[in-house]
């Protein structure tokens, strides 16, 4: 009998472990884990959790096929599917439970936020029970049902114009001819239309090869080969051939072309990597992003902000709802206060050249231009630039790709006016105080050797005046090393010499190379040799102290800015009207080096020329030569232009820069 017992309490205990071990499934279970397949949009795993009438009622490939096609088309992002808490009520048993769950989103049109509630049916498999989700389309959106569809349209932000001082357009959205080929059109031998088409516009057959045999060209189709200018007489050219067209197209336009390019930049076609990198700030594969220049710069408040609308379609096309709606916020217009017309002058001026130049009015700190030589077309980038174009730029040794606007140089003689500042307002220059020297080489002592500071005039007597006139460079050496180089240093950067630019866009900081200044390159830099190097407008507005009782203004290219002084009484009132006098010299003296190139008697011009050698040693005889010319009209200062040309060692140096300049001046002052 106790046997018999031990065996029945065995049992009991036995059927206790496997009621225990085996309690019914949870729906809240279910729904968690078909909510995590949802939130990986893992569409296949969520339609195998679906119960037997919701499969009977739509395929999987359906199912599949529209969330993936909804999801996609309103562009959802940052999904986030998750039950909602409720109430602990008392259990009751029942074969279906109905569950809250939430969704948010972001789309093209905004957020989407919604509550609903999930059924979930029992339903029995082999020898067990699972919880099963009974779908319906108010769980893609609540206020969806059968037959009804998604209609999702993206509103695209109007680019914001670049536009000069006087309001006038640098960059903006115009029309362009888009030629189009019609493949039904095109004769039966096609080379005959294809052939000369190429050539006219400048890519091979094979690309516009290529572009027929996109998959998606339909026989009766146009099919887009390239963008040209509306006016531009290659558009009829091109749809005289046999079937060829073209259709009107909104398009950047650039109409300063290369007289501006390096300023304003250009747009492109975003690429997957900058794509990846501005994730989340609402770009997509389709947009074009600035490129270069002001275009680049001025990106986020150019690009405006796209909008969109999502509705609810019935099955007759009928609007039921509107499920999200975002305005759409046009870009803003970046004005500038670039004078159009001084830009294109000075390109003209300096377009067979490679150099670069800036022009500002002295009196505001205005820059009214950025200049570089050589350039290149920004409209082909818009248009659509050809592989050969774009590679044979790229290619140039002449770089009309790089800014050179935005980089550094050796200045030259154009650096001694503040040479001089800086001299007289330590005391170690005294403006009537002659310089006595033998020759047209100097050196302080033996120990350095075989280098000499050489000049280009034996004057055997000078002082500030003559020394500016005849640009004496052993008067700017003696100068520097008589300030030591602590002080000549000092003096530099209350020029804004090492500091970041202040202006908007990337302009590289000049320079002094003070680390390891030896005697010998502080004699070198006190006439702009040396390790010194200075962007074109720095140089530029250094000579504003001049005309602005001392006080260094500060660069403005953006007309939504207050003009301002960067700099407060870097020198007295009294040096900088004896250097401006100085400089007027330089022009109007008969011996002055800017006399025979830029005096008009008519039109006044004040400036320092300059002409920096570029040697890769001492013993170097071909280093080449940068030409200067820093002028602005002294009656009534309205125009202050600074130029370099590069290689002008073979072209009469500075005197190939400045007579570039006086035409400048002669064609934009009055």
């Amino acid at each position: 009998m106790k046997n018999i017992h031990k065996i029945v309490m065995l049992a009991v205990l036995c059927m206790v472990v496997v009621t225990a071990c085996s309690e019914p499934p949870k729906p809240e279970n279910a729904l968690e884990k078909y909510l995590s397949y949802w939130n990986k949009k893992d569409y296949k795993s969520m339609y195998k959790m679906l119960d037997s009438e919701s499969k009977r009622a739509i395929s999987e490939d359906d199912f599949v096929k529209r969330y993936t096609d909804i999801y996609s088309g309103i562009e959802a992002s940052k999904l986030e599917v998750k039950m909602k808490k409720q109430k602990k009520e008392e259990e009751k048993e029942s074969e279906i439970k109905s569950l809250p769950y939430t969704v948010k989103m972001d789309t093209l049109a905004g957020p989407i936020e919604y509550s609903h509630n999930m059924k979930l049916q029992l339903e029995e498999k082999e020898d067990s029970e699972e919880w099963r989700i009974k779908w319906n389309t108010l769980h893609i959106f609540p206020e969806m049902e059968k037959g009804d569809r998604i209609s999702a349209s993206s509103l695209t932000a109007k680019r914001g114009q670049i536009l000069d001082a006087e309001g006038n357009p640098l960059a903006y959205n115009g029309t362009a001819a888009e030629i189009i080929i019609v493949p039904e059109k095109l004769p039966e031998e096609q080379t005959k239309t294809l052939e000369p088409l190429s050539k006219l516009l400048g890519i091979s057959q094979e690309e516009i090869q290529a572009k027929l045999n996109q998959s998606w060209v339909q026989p009766h189709h146009g099919v887009p080969i390239k963008k040209l200018e509306l006016e531009d007489p290659k558009v009829n050219n091109a749809i005289a051939l046999e079937g060829v067209d073209f259709q009107k197209k909104e398009t950047r336009l650039y109409p300063l072309k290369e007289a501006a390019a390096h300023l304003t930049g250009y747009i492109a076609p975003i690429s997957a990597e900058k794509l990846e990198k501005l994730k989340g700030k609402g770009y997509t594969a389709q947009d074009w992003i600035g490129e270069a220049g002001l275009e680049q710069v001025y990106e986020e408040q150019l690009r405006g902000t796209s909008g969109g609308i999502i509705k609810i379609l019935d099955n007759e096309k009928q609007e039921k709802s509107v499920l999200a709606q975002k305005e759409v916020v046009h870009g803003i217009d970046v004005k500038t206060t670039i004078n159009s017309q001084v830009q294109r002058s000075i390109y003209n001026q300096i377009k067979s050249d490679v150099g670069t130049s800036s022009a500002i009015h002295p009196k505001t700190g205005d820059v009214l231009a950025l200049v570089n030589s050589p350039s290149y077309d920004p409209n082909q980038y818009t248009l659509g630039i050809p592989k050969a174009l774009d590679q044979k730029w790229r290619e140039n040794p002449k770089k009309p790709k790089m800014n050179r606007f935005k980089y550094t140089y050796a200045p030259g003689s154009t650096l001694k006016p503040l040479t001089a500042a800086i001299g007289l307002e330590n005391g170690a220059l005294k403006p009537n105080e002659e310089m006595k020297v033998k020759g047209k080489t100097w050196q302080k002592d033996k120990s350095w050797g075989e280098y000499r500071v050489t000049r280009v005039t034996d004057v055997p007597s000078v002082n500030l005046k003559k020394a500016l006139i005849y640009s004496d460079n052993i008067y700017f050496a003696q100068a520097a090393l008589n300030l030591g180089r602590d002080k000549f240093v000092d003096g530099l950067k209350q020029f804004g010499f090492g500091e970041e630019f202040p202006v908007s866009f990337p302009f590289v900081a000049s320079s002094i190379g003070e680390e390891g200044m030896s005697e010998g390159q502080l004699a070198d830099s006190g006439f702009g040799q040396g390790k010194i190097q200075m962007s074109a407008l720095h140089l530029a507005m250094s000579y504003t102290l001049f005309l602005n009782e001392g006080n260094l203004l500060s660069p403005r290219l953006d007309q939504a800015k207050e003009s301002k002084i960067w700099k407060e009484n870097v020198i007295s009132p009294d040096t900088a009207k004896m250097i401006r006098e100085d400089l007027v010299q330089v022009v109007a003296h008969a011996n002055g080096t800017a006399h025979r190139d830029a005096f008009m008697k008519e039109l006044p011009l004040a400036g320092k020329t300059g002409t920096a050698e570029l040697k890769m040693s001492l013993d170097d005889k071909n280093g080449k030569e940068l030409g200067w010319f820093v002028g602005y009209n002294t009656e009534n200062p309205s125009l202050l232009v600074s130029m370099m040309i590069e290689d002008v060692k073979e072209r009469g140096g500075s005197h190939y820069v400045t007579p570039k300049v006086k035409n400048v001046f002669k064609e934009n002052v009055k």
